[in-house]
């Protein structure tokens, strides 16, 4: 039986995204950055001040990966590029579907290994369109196609498993990973399928016991799966479209969760105040922090 608990949380950041997705955390610096992806943003939250930026960005972007003290990547709609975060520059990376303008990033995580694995996505959400890739030292590799919103890229602690979506189709997938590259070994199996659930699959983390914090789109919650697929805990969140968590904190022991309005109709904004904030579900985890990326 799925434990179900109310919002004992609190909202970090008023500003309301459109689409709030990609939240990670820089423990050298106690910031937490996550994107407005529609709205061409990336927002920067200093949880030692409470100071809050928002950055203008030139392009779509939505995974941030940090490189070291004064560099960090992203992904976007025009590819993987290096972001110099004293000027906010941006300097070309590496291509991702260039050929494909009508797709852009979507979902994405690090890998232990140093590797990113970054999502994208037609910008209509055309059926199929998307795909996952593995990105090392600049090179890109294709791990999976076909995918209409993939969603979910995580990895168990010891990166020797990763988890990854189509939220359109809402099944969490399970596949096998060399830890030391961060490439699938095996095929993807389904461990969750609630295709017929109200909302769907979005962005996960993994703690350090191995299990999976999953923000359901559209069902105003947050999950907890064991990593054998068992959903123990429902966490609700007071917006309908919960996109992402992030482990948070010097301890990495709060969770952060992206949300959005994209949708939302007059009626249901008035509703839902926090739609497109950032909030912080008021539990206490045993979060892991992302790797940095090796250029």
């Amino acid at each position: 039986m799925t434990d179900i608990h109310e919002f004992a949380g609190r909202t970090l950041s008023s500003t309301n995204s459109v689409l709030g997705e990609g939240p990670t955390y820089d423990p050298d610096t106690n910031t937490i950055w996550w994107f407005n992806i529609l709205g061409k943003e990336l927002h920067e939250l200093n949880l030692s001040t409470e100071e809050k930026k928002v950055h203008a960005l030139p392009v779509m972007a939505s995974v941030l990966a940090r490189i070291d003290a004064k560099r960090q990547l992203l992904a976007t709609e025009q590819g993987l590029f290096v972001r110099d975060i004293e000027s906010g520059g941006l300097t070309f990376y590496a291509a991702l579907e260039n050929d494909r303008p009508e797709n852009r990033s979507n979902d994405g995580r690090m890998h232990p290994s140093g590797s990113l694995w970054i999502s994208t996505m037609s910008k209509r959400a055309e059926p199929q369109a998307g795909a996952i890739y593995h990105v090392a030292r600049g090179k890109v590799t294709k791990l999976f196609g076909g995918i209409t919103i993939p969603n979910s890229i995580c990895f168990s602690p010891d990166g020797s498993v990763g988890y990854f979506t189509d939220t359109h189709l809402s099944r969490l997938m399970r596949v096998m990973v060399d830890r030391d590259t961060g490439l699938p070994t095996g095929e993807p199996i389904v461990l969750v399928d609630s295709m017929e659930e109200d909302g769907g699959i979005d962005g996960s983390v993994v703690d350090a016991d191995g299990y999976i914090w999953n923000a359901r789109w559209g069902a105003g919650t947050v999950d907890r799966y064991s990593p054998d697929g068992l959903r123990i805990a429902r966490y609700k969140v007071p917006a309908a479209q919960p996109s992402c968590p992030a482990f948070i904190g010097p301890a990495a022991d709060r969770l952060a969760v992206t949300t959005a309005w994209e949708g939302l109709d007059d009626a249901a904004r008035a509703n839902q105040p926090d739609a497109g904030a950032l909030l912080e579900l008021g539990v206490t985890v045993r979060g892991v922090f992302d790797a940095a990326y090796i250029l």
